[in-house]
């Protein structure tokens, strides 16, 4: 038998092996379970205060069903728990503790191997940064979307028609009472966003990784399949512990070639970069903000679906999942990439290539947009980049020069934007500072502000806005995002002055303040860093002095790179 590492606890003999077997049989597991079996973690970010994730103790228990029948012994263990909805000033503040808390808990427990679930937004990116640290077998088992919203006989998305209620109630369009129903009918369902919003794109961006079972990514969350995908998931990964199948064998360079192409043909999430960059400096894979605008650039758009498109996740699912996806790509993808079940791509979809819905996944030589993914856009007011999604833009709007209307926080945001007096048009550049990851702290996702009340009367529907946060995956619009470096740390963002013109020039990848370098020089000297409260004690004390920027990932600096899973003390 292979010796695993929880022998280091359970496999003692002296008194130490004593106190790791005792006081678990507390909870009457019986001898044979410490035989040396495979000891699997279920790493769960279930919590209440996650709705997204809130049926995730259920999921639990068909996972540990399958590493039971597997010969595997499985313990369930929390960790912080991130939803976007409810947890200020932002989920991404704490995404790099989330990871922490991953990565001790696996470390310094009795793990061979490790599943994670996770659903809402950051639960993803964090378990699995905090797994790559340790680098042991690891699956993700994704919670699963939400039921197709349904609101006065319409398909509704989650995020998606916020923004789009939010601008109608301001012009009237939607009632109170409406505005108040709509809340029930948009989420009816246990699971995570239906949209392609950052949820369903972490979810698929795991699985064209290699780290799910295939077809995981679009499985609704109430639908019997998500059960049946846990139960094999917990069988698996017991196989995995015996064979040694690490992260560090499966995210490979080219598995995440494979997840940029991929995220383009769905109309991924822009924070899919930041999370991505992130996962990738925590397993030592050499991965820039260019790659992203030179691997995804010239993918064609796949799928139809909010916010890029009109359908959701529950559709995606019944048209094929991600599988159709990957072997309508197979020209683009490295299909003999290595996948959690220990088969490559090009096996797994084998058998998976009809598409049953083609108004919802498009034929790679019928796309929706022929070119779409993440462009990358450079100049003197972002040096180190920014990016914005094409496929969620006006084609008009890509393209612009105009006069900039600056907000020098979110609380000036808020405080002028319905102003009747502020002096704005159709034609004018919206710029939001300090919202950055140092600035707010956090980056949050404002970087999609909503128009001017005015302007909405006036029928205007979208503007260019750029800023230094980050934005909802399941928002819209032309929205240029990750300003690097960001304005509270002295990027040229912080410089920018109401009145200023900026060029916005996306087929050149072209982002320019049209101020002079002696000009900006001259207005440096005059800024001083923005005073940000409650800022001086605890985690987020240690996030604003360690964070990296968003071109780098916005981890924690001391956090890169990984610790192994080797620990050779004990504890009494």
């Amino acid at each position: 038998m292979n010796t695993f590492r929880s022998r280091n606890w359970f496999g003692k003999t002296d008194k130490m092996g004593f106190i790791y077997r005792s006081w678990m049989k507390n909870q009457g597991f019986p001898e044979d379970l410490f035989d040396g079996r495979p000891v699997i973690g279920i790493c769960n970010t279930w919590s209440e205060l996650t709705p997204c994730n809130a049926h995730l103790r259920d999921i639990a228990e068909w996972v540990k069903r399958g590493v039971y029948e597997a010969g595997g012994f499985p313990l369930e263990f929390p960790i912080m728990s991130l939803g976007e909805t409810l947890l200020k000033p932002t989920a991404m503040l704490f995404r790099n503790l989330a990871s922490m808390d991953a990565e001790e808990s696996i470390r310094g427990n009795p793990i061979d191997g490790v599943v994670l679930l996770t659903g809402c937004d950051k639960t993803t990116p964090s378990s699995l940064m905090g797994a790559c640290s340790v680098d042991v077998p690891t699956l993700v088992v994704p919670g699963g979307p939400m039921l197709n919203g349904k609101f006065q006989g319409h398909d509704i998305g989650s995020g998606t028609h916020v923004w789009k209620f939010e601008e109608e109630r301001k012009t009237g369009m939607l009632s109170d009472t409406e505005y108040l129903q709509a809340e029930s009918c948009m989420s009816r369902s246990a699971g995570h966003c239906m949209t392609m919003g950052t949820a369903s794109t972490m979810a698929c961006m795991v699985e064209s990784l290699g780290l799910t079972l295939p077809g995981a990514a679009a499985i609704p969350a109430v639908d019997s399949r998500k059960k049946v995908l846990a139960q094999l998931s917990g069988r698996r990964i017991v196989e995995m512990v015996k064979e040694d199948l690490r992260l560090s064998s499966i995210l490979t360079r080219r598995a995440f070639e494979n997840a940029i192409k991929v995220n383009a043909a769905i109309g991924g999430s822009t924070n899919f970069i930041i999370h991505l960059t992130a996962i990738a400096g925590r397993i030592g894979v050499p991965l820039d903000l260019a790659d992203f605008d030179r691997l995804g650039s010239g993918v064609p758009l796949l799928l139809n679906l909010m916010p890029s498109g009109k359908f959701l996740m529950e559709d995606f699912f019944y048209a094929g999942g991600l599988p159709v996806i990957l072997n309508e790509l197979r020209s683009l993808l490295d299909l003999d990439a290595v996948t959690v079940n220990g088969k490559t791509h090009r096996q797994n979809i084998v058998g998976r290539e009809t598409c049953y819905n083609r108004a919802v996944i498009a034929a790679y030589d019928e796309p929706l947009i022929e070119h779409a993914g993440i462009a990358v856009v450079k100049g003197n007011l972002a040096l180190d980049g920014a990016v914005i999604k094409p496929s969620a833009a006006t084609p008009a709007l890509m393209q612009h020069r105009g006069r900039a209307v600056v907000f020098e926080d979110i609380e000036d945001y808020h405080r002028r934007v319905d102003d009747p007096a502020l002096e704005i048009d159709a034609d004018s550049v919206m710029v939001l500072k300090n919202v950055g990851p140092v600035g707010y702290p956090g980056m949050p996702e404002v970087g999609n502000m909503t128009l001017p009340k005015k302007l909405l009367e006036q029928g205007v529907t979208d503007m260019v806005r750029i800023s230094d946060g980050r934005m909802s995956g399941t928002a819209y619009g032309t929205v240029v995002l990750h300003v690097s470096p960001e304005s509270a740390v002295g990027g040229a963002l912080a410089l920018v002055r109401t009145g200023d013109w900026i060029e916005l020039d996306v087929a050149e990848r072209r982002l320019h303040l049209e101020v002079s370098d002696e000009e900006l020089s001259r207005r440096r000297q005059g800024w001083a860093p923005p005073v940000v409260s409650g800022t001086d004690r605890g985690y987020i004390h240690l996030y604003r002095g360690h964070v990296q920027q968003a071109h780098l990932g916005a981890d924690l600096d001391f956090l890169r790179g990984g610790s192994g899973s080797e620990v050779s003390r004990d504890s009494h």
